[in-house]
Protein backbone atom coordinates (compact mmCIF):
# COMPACT_ATOMS: atom_id res chain seq x y z
CA UNK A 1 0.00 0.00 0.00
CA UNK A 2 1.20 3.47 -0.51
CA UNK A 3 1.36 5.80 1.85
CA UNK A 4 1.62 9.88 1.58
CA UNK A 5 4.51 11.51 4.28
CA UNK A 6 3.27 15.04 4.62
CA UNK A 7 5.60 17.01 6.28
CA UNK A 8 5.82 20.58 7.33
CA UNK A 9 8.85 22.44 8.35
CA UNK A 10 9.26 24.68 12.00
CA UNK A 11 9.52 28.24 11.02
CA UNK A 12 12.87 29.54 10.44
CA UNK A 13 14.59 26.13 9.82
CA UNK A 14 15.79 26.43 6.38
CA UNK A 15 19.22 26.14 7.70
CA UNK A 16 18.41 23.13 8.90
CA UNK A 17 17.20 21.99 5.75
CA UNK A 18 19.99 22.83 3.96
CA UNK A 19 22.49 21.46 6.26
CA UNK A 20 20.42 18.20 6.60
CA UNK A 21 19.90 18.00 2.92
CA UNK A 22 22.60 15.68 1.73
CA UNK A 23 21.61 12.65 4.35
CA UNK A 24 18.19 13.33 3.66
CA UNK A 25 18.89 12.64 -0.49
CA UNK A 26 20.82 9.31 0.84
CA UNK A 27 18.35 8.15 2.90
CA UNK A 28 15.75 8.92 0.22
CA UNK A 29 18.09 6.97 -2.53
CA UNK A 30 18.57 3.61 0.08
CA UNK A 31 14.85 3.13 0.60
CA UNK A 32 15.27 1.51 -3.72
CA UNK A 33 11.50 0.73 -4.71
CA UNK A 34 9.81 1.32 -1.29
CA UNK A 35 10.61 5.23 -2.57
CA UNK A 36 7.89 6.43 -5.38
CA UNK A 37 8.32 9.86 -5.34
CA UNK A 38 9.77 13.24 -3.48
CA UNK A 39 10.16 16.48 -3.10
CA UNK A 40 9.79 19.69 -0.66
CA UNK A 41 6.84 22.26 -1.04
CA UNK A 42 7.88 25.83 -1.10
CA UNK A 43 6.82 29.02 0.26
CA UNK A 44 5.39 32.10 -1.26
CA UNK A 45 8.84 33.14 -1.12
CA UNK A 46 9.73 29.64 -3.27
CA UNK A 47 11.79 28.91 -0.57
CA UNK A 48 11.38 25.00 0.72
CA UNK A 49 8.92 24.75 3.73
CA UNK A 50 8.02 21.06 3.92
CA UNK A 51 8.12 17.37 2.45
CA UNK A 52 5.90 15.39 0.05
CA UNK A 53 7.53 11.89 0.25
CA UNK A 54 5.51 8.99 -1.33
CA UNK A 55 6.29 5.34 -0.29
CA UNK A 56 5.15 1.91 -0.70
CA UNK A 57 4.85 -0.24 3.04
CA UNK A 58 2.99 -3.04 4.41
CA UNK A 59 0.85 -0.54 6.63
CA UNK A 60 0.68 2.37 8.38
CA UNK A 61 3.07 1.42 11.18
CA UNK A 62 6.08 0.71 8.89
CA UNK A 63 5.42 3.96 7.16
CA UNK A 64 5.30 5.87 10.20
CA UNK A 65 8.79 3.89 10.98
CA UNK A 66 10.26 5.24 7.93
CA UNK A 67 9.15 8.60 8.07
CA UNK A 68 10.76 9.02 11.68
CA UNK A 69 14.37 7.49 10.12
CA UNK A 70 14.65 10.36 7.42
CA UNK A 71 17.18 12.65 8.62
CA UNK A 72 15.07 15.42 8.28
CA UNK A 73 12.86 14.30 11.14
CA UNK A 74 15.71 12.96 13.54
CA UNK A 75 17.06 16.73 12.72
CA UNK A 76 13.94 18.50 14.12
CA UNK A 77 13.10 20.05 10.98
CA UNK A 78 9.41 19.06 10.81
CA UNK A 79 6.59 20.78 13.09
CA UNK A 80 4.13 18.40 11.75
CA UNK A 81 4.26 14.99 9.52
CA UNK A 82 1.08 13.68 8.62
CA UNK A 83 0.75 9.75 7.37
CA UNK A 84 -2.08 9.38 5.28
CA UNK A 85 -2.88 6.15 2.83
CA UNK A 86 -2.40 7.18 -0.66
CA UNK A 87 -4.22 5.61 -4.12
CA UNK A 88 -2.40 6.45 -7.07
CA UNK A 89 -4.91 6.62 -9.59
CA UNK A 90 -4.17 8.60 -12.50
CA UNK A 91 -0.89 8.66 -14.59
CA UNK A 92 0.85 5.65 -12.03
CA UNK A 93 3.63 4.24 -14.29
CA UNK A 94 3.10 0.98 -12.30
CA UNK A 95 -0.49 0.65 -13.68
CA UNK A 96 0.77 0.68 -17.48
Amino acid sequence: MLFALLCTDKPDHLSVRMETRPQHIAFLNGLGDTLKFAGPFLGDDEKPCGSLVVIEAENKEAAETIAAEDPYAKAGLFADVTVKPWVWSVKNPDAA
